[in-house]
């Protein structure tokens, strides 16, 4: 299994208990969708290697407690702190103006009037508002990601057409490090 074939599910962050268990905190909002594991991928030094789940049970919010097949103190002990993924192919295909961040890397925002905003290069979820990061004429651009300013979704053309407000291009305009 490859990581491009593959989305970011979570991090095991620690052990739990003296029975081979440790705590998996999952990257999502969608918790529910995931309370029936068979399989995950764990990131051992670059590689993805499948872990066969023989319990699992909720904790607290978005983690939990999981048990793998064969389990060991040293397997335990190599796993807690890694990165989890699942297949790609394992994901719900979404409709309308619904979408995964990964899928819309190198689509296109355009403002209502058509006008290219950029190409997104990545999306930023690691703080509390979501954003876009583009680039345009060698600039960065970002874009905060709010549900009401998306108009439209193209996954045949690529673009994302968005309702942004005037300025708003201007105001996050960021410097690219060649203009520092």
């Amino acid at each position: 299994m490859k990581k491009e074939d593959c989305y970011f599910l979570g991090k095991i962050t620690r052990r739990h208990g003296l029975h081979g268990n440790v705590f998996l905190k999952l990257d999502t909002d969608q918790p529910e969708m995931y309370s029936k594991l068979d399989t995950v991928f764990v990131d051992i030094n670059g590689l993805l290697v499948p872990f066969f789940i023989a319990r699992q049970s909720w904790s607290k919010g978005e983690t939990l407690i999981v048990s793998f097949k064969n389990s060991t103190e040293a397997l335990v002990d190599q796993v807690v702190g890694k990165d989890v993924y699942l297949p790609l192919s394992g994901l719900p295909k979404l409709t309308g103006n619904k979408f995964y961040y990964h899928e819309v890397i190198g689509f296109e925002i355009r403002e209502e009037d058509g006008k290219s905003c950029g190409i997104i290069e990545s999306v930023n979820d690691q703080t509390g508002q979501h954003y876009f990061v583009l680039t345009l004429a060698g600039k960065q651009i970002v874009i905060p990601i709010i549900k009401d300013w998306i108009i439209e979704l193209n996954r045949e053309e690529k673009f994302l057409k968005m309702s942004l407000p005037e300025g708003l291009m201007d105001v996050f305009l960021v410097p690219s490090k060649k203009d520092e």
